[in-house]
């Protein structure tokens, strides 16, 4: 076995102090079981999987990423095991902890300015576009997760492992939009099993583009671009919760104090939207959500530093 095959099959955990009234129940996924303690892992196995199968990564070659961290770690993982080179565009915007982990993962880091530290639009692009430009360099293989239909699949088990672990009785997926994969690749699955399956995409309220709004800076880590991404299916989606960063955070906090979850500010983020899920779909209600990453890469922002 390598540290590859150690991808996956995550627990799954009931939520007891934090929870809705009406005896409604919420789940959590707890992605950071993977092995960088995210579940970016997934897709990033599956993209350099195909990447391979299709002779556009030729051994030895170099991965190239545009990331606001838990991908690209996870990126570097894979090479790292498989022995290629990794090539990251990052930014300051993002958690201390996430740039180190890349690094020591052994990723080259191309950092690209922020504007005060949060997340917009025009640094989504600016990292693109960097990435763009060091795509044309010899054996370079460009991930492009925002276009990559190949991260998709990647999380097909995920929504597989869901419907196993809770015997089929989900009423409810919510999730947070990035690329929108993740919440494309589970909801496929959940509703081919049952097709009466909410699913609820979570963005930020400060940039809520799916909802209809005007994008805005906000501080919700790896979702929230800033525009519809390109994966995006609403064909697939039964509804859109906004929740603002602070209240994010504020859950993050609560997880980890009441429940001795650790997790990251898109996961507080699903969990708020979990709650307003479950209330309104009422008693014995079932809502499975995730936690996307974990606390230990968020210990040097405002989420959990001691002020």
């Amino acid at each position: 076995m390598d540290v590859l095959q150690s991808i996956g099959n995550t627990s799954l955990a009931r939520l007891h102090r934090i929870r809705p009234r009406d005896d409604a129940e919420i789940f959590v996924k707890l992605e950071w079981e993977n092995p960088t303690g995210s579940m970016k892992d997934r897709m990033a196995l599956a993209v350099i999987s195909a990447a391979e199968a299709a002779g556009r990564l030729p051994p030895g070659g170099t991965v190239l990423e545009y990331t606001g961290g838990s991908t690209g770690a996870s990126l570097a993982l894979v090479c790292a095991a498989r022995g290629y080179r990794a090539r990251i565009v990052s930014s300051d915007a993002f958690s201390p902890e996430k740039l180190d982990q890349m690094t020591a993962l052994g990723a080259e880091l191309v950092l690209v300015p922020s504007e005060g530290g949060r997340t917009t639009k025009k640094l989504i692009l600016d990292m693109v576009e960097r990435a763009r430009e060091l795509s044309g360099e010899p054996g370079v293989c460009w991930i492009n997760q925002l276009h990559n239909q190949d991260s998709i699949a990647g999380y097909h088990p995920l929504g597989e492992e869901i419907w196993r672990q809770t015997d089929g009785q989900v009423d409810a997926f919510v999730h947070a939009v990035g690329t929108a994969a993740s919440l494309r690749g589970v909801a496929t699955i959940l509703k081919r099993h049952k097709p009466s399956t909410r699913i609820v995409a979570v963005e930020p309220a400060e940039s809520a583009v799916l909802s209809g709004g005007q994008p805005g800076p906000h501080k919700i880590e790896g979702v929230g671009v800033g525009y519809v991404p390109p994966l995006w299916d609403p064909s697939l989606v039964d509804g859109i919760e906004p929740v603002a960063t602070e209240e994010a955070k504020e859950m993050a906090r609560r997880l980890a104090r009441e429940e001795g979850i650790f997790a990251g500010t898109s996961s507080g983020a699903n969990v708020i939207a979990a709650l307003r899920v479950a209330e309104r779909l009422g008693p014995r209600a079932r809502v499975v959500t995730l936690m996307a990453d974990s606390g230990l890469k968020y210990l040097n922002t405002d989420v959990y530093r001691r002020m």
